[in-house]
C-alpha cells in the first residue's frame, strides 16, 4: 500500500497504471474510489471491501474537506488519526491512500465551487447552508485526479449520493456511483466517524433515531399513509429522550427530495437530530407495493 499527499504524484500514478502500462497488474482494468474523511469505521469498510471485491485497484481517499464544514461546525474538532487508518486499510488489502494537504486541494486565491441547485437546499442543505456546495466541489476534484471507474458511498448519506448521482449524470462524468447499505452498530446506531464524541448516555439517546425509522416502517406496514401522522410520531419517539433537538424529520419522494403528503410510492425517510452538540443523521427507503 501506498501514500499520496500531492496531487500531480497521484494523477501521474493513476495514469501510468491506466494508460502506460507501467504496472501490468492494472493495466486496462478497473479502478475504485472510496473517499472518506478518515477515522474509519466498519461503514466505511463496507465500501473499501466492496471495491476490492468489484475493482482491481482501490484508493482510498482521506480529506476532511473544510468546503463542507460551516463557520459554526466541528471543523477543527473533527476525530482524524492517519495512523490508526492507515494500519486499517493495509489489513485490508487497499492499493492508494490519497492524503491530500488543504493547500494542495484549495490553494491560495481558490474561486471555483460545484452546485446542484434545489437538491442542495433541501434536508441537510437547509440547516447547513453551502454543505452539498463542499462536497460536490471535493468530489468532483476527486474524480478529477484519481479517474475512478467506479466511486463507493454509503447509503447514511442518502441526499448526498442523490446529489452526486445527479451532478455525475449533468456534467457527463465518466464513473459510477455505488450505494451500499448503511451499517448498524448490535443497538441500531448508524455508524459515523462522529458516534467517538457520544458519551454513554449520549449514545442511549442515539437510539432513538433507529427506533424512530422502525416504528415509521411499521406504521406504513400498518397501512398509514400520512406523513404529518408518521413524522410527529417520530418526533416524540425522538424528543422523549434526554439530550435530543430535532434538526429535521422529513418523508420526502427520492428524486427531487421534495416533501409529500401522502405516501404511495417509494420515499426516503430521513432525520437529522442534535444528540448534545453532536449531529446525527439516519434514514431508510421505504417501497410500496402496488
Amino acid at each position: 500500500m501506498k501514500i499520496i499527499t500531492d496531487i500531480f504524484e497521484m494523477k501521474a500514478e493513476i495514469k501510468s497504471l491506466k494508460y502506460k502500462g507501467k504496472s501490468l497488474k492494472y493495466k486496462g482494468k478497473i479502478i475504485g474510489l472510496v473517499p472518506t474523511m478518515g477515522y474509519l469505521h466498519e461503514g466505511h469498510l463496507s465500501l473499501v471491501r466492496e471495491s476490492i471485491r468489484k475493482t482491481d485497484c482501490t484508493v482510498v481517499s482521506i480529506f476532511v474537506n473544510p468546503a463542507q464544514f460551516g463557520p459554526r461546525e466541528d471543523f477543527k474538532e473533527y476525530p482524524r488519526d492517519l495512523n490508526r487508518d492507515y494500519e486499517i486499510l493495509e489489513k485490508e488489502g487497499v492499493d492508494y491512500i490519497f492524503y491530500p494537504r488543504d493547500s494542495e486541494m484549495y490553494p491560495l486565491g481558490y474561486k471555483t465551487y460545484i452546485e446542484v441547485h434545489d437538491l442542495q437546499d433541501r434536508l441537510c442543505g437547509f440547516s447547513r447552508h453551502g454543505h452539498f456546495r463542499g462536497v460536490c466541489t471535493v468530489v468532483l476534484k476527486l474524480f478529477n485526479i484519481i479517474s475512478p471507474d467506479i466511486s463507493f458511498f454509503g447509503q447514511k448519506d442518502a441526499q448526498q449520493a442523490i446529489i452526486l448521482k445527479k451532478m455525475v449524470r449533468d456534467i457527463n462524468l465518466d464513473v459510477k456511483i455505488n450505494v451500499l447499505p448503511i451499517i448498524r452498530d448490535k443497538n441500531g446506531l448508524a455508524l459515523s466517524s462522529r458516534n467517538s464524541h457520544l458519551t454513554e448516555e449520549q449514545r442511549n439517546a442515539a437510539l432513538s433515531l433507529s427506533r424512530s425509522l422502525k416504528q415509521a416502517l411499521q406504521m406504513i406496514k400498518s397501512g398509514k399513509r400520512k406523513t404529518e401522522e408518521i413524522i410527529q410520531k417520530m418526533k416524540l419517539t425522538i424528543e422523549s429522550e434526554p439530550f435530543t433537538r430535532v434538526d429535521y424529520v422529513e418523508i420526502v419522494d427520492l428524486e427531487e427530495l421534495s416533501p409529500i403528503d401522502r405516501i404511495d410510492k417509494e420515499v426516503l425517510i430521513a432525520i437529522a437530530v442534535f444528540v448534545g452538540k453532536i449531529r446525527l443523521i439516519d434514514n431508510i427507503i421505504v417501497r410500496i407495493k402496488e
